[in-house]
C-alpha cells in the first residue's frame, strides 16, 4: 500500500464512476452496488473529490456524483494530491520531519528515482485509462451482467 486507504478507495470509486459512463449524475447506491466498496467510507471521500474540483455532487431527485470533467482529463495525480494533498510527495520515505539533498535520510538517494517515476506515472496515468482496464477484466464484466439485487453471485431460484 503506497496511498493512504481514502486514495484507495477514491481511485476505485472514481474508477467505478468512469466504466459506468451515465448520462447524469450516478446515486453512491448505484456506484458501490456490486462492488465491495463501503458506501458511507466512499461518501466522505467522494466529498472530498467535490471539493478538490475532480467530482461533482447534486443533491435531491436527480442527483448524485458525476465526473467535474471527461475521464481523460483527470490524473491519478489530480485524485491523489486532492485526498492526500501535494506535501504527500514531498514526505520522507523513512519517516523522517527533514529530508531533502541537503539532509537525505539513508534512503533518500534510492528512493528519488522511484518517487519521480511515480509522480510520471501518476501525472500521465488518466481515469480513462483505468476505467477501460477494468472494463477489460473478466470479473467486472461479469459482475455488471448480475441483476442489482444478486452482487454476492447467488443466483435465486424461482419458483
Amino acid at each position: 500500500m503506497i496511498f493512504s486507504s481514502s486514495t484507495e478507495y477514491a481511485i476505485r470509486g472514481l474508477s467505478e464512476l468512469a466504466c459506468r459512463d451515465p448520462d447524469g449524475p450516478l446515486m453512491l447506491d448505484q456506484l458501490v452496488a456490486g462492488t465491495d466498496l463501503p458506501r458511507d467510507f466512499l461518501a466522505k471521500v467522494f466529498q472530498k473529490l467535490v471539493h478538490g474540483g475532480v467530482l461533482r455532487s447534486a443533491k435531491g431527485r436527480g442527483g448524485g456524483f458525476s465526473l467535474a470533467r471527461q475521464a481523460h482529463e483527470i490524473t491519478l495525480m489530480h485524485i491523489v494530491e486532492a485526498i492526500d494533498g501535494p506535501q504527500v510527495f514531498d514526505a520522507c520515505v523513512v519517516g523522517l520531519e527533514r529530508c531533502d539533498d541537503l539532509m537525505p535520510c539513508p534512503q533518500h538517494d534510492l528512493y528519488k528515482p522511484i518517487r519521480q517515476r511515480l509522480k510520471d506515472y501518476l501525472a500521465t496515468t488518466t481515469l480513462a485509462d483505468l476505467a477501460a482496464s477494468l472494463k477489460a477484466k473478466v470479473t467486472w464484466l461479469q459482475m455488471q451482467q448480475m441483476p442489482l439485487g444478486d452482487a454476492s453471485g447467488d443466483s435465486k431460484q424461482q419458483k
